[in-house]
């Protein structure tokens, strides 16, 4: 199942530096881990925003919620989930 995600981060100005530093690197992790495994197909970084648009190739809704609800920048957050399937049109 194709999914379309869009993740706006807004990290409270006042979290610890070191927790900060700490959770971006186990994101970073994360997220490159689920990448390798193809998971997590694609990612574009929002132009000027701390935003991200991925698309996800997983077994089921409940696989995409495991995945987004453990991502370590998950608390911080406002995530945007549009199912896709295949254009009729596509080649």
């Amino acid at each position: 199942m194709l999914f379309c995600v869009r993740m706006d981060v807004s990290i409270p100005r006042d979290l610890d530096p070191a927790e900060r530093e700490d959770t971006v690197a186990r994101e970073r992790a994360y997220s490159q881990e689920l990448q390798r495994s193809g998971e997590w197909a694609h990612i574009w970084r929002i132009v000027g925003l701390y935003s991200n648009i991925s698309i996800f190739d997983v077994d089921s809704n409940a696989r995409l919620h495991e995945i987004l609800s453990n991502l370590p920048l998950f608390p911080y957050m406002r995530i945007e989930v549009t199912a896709l399937t295949e254009h009729p049109s596509a080649i």
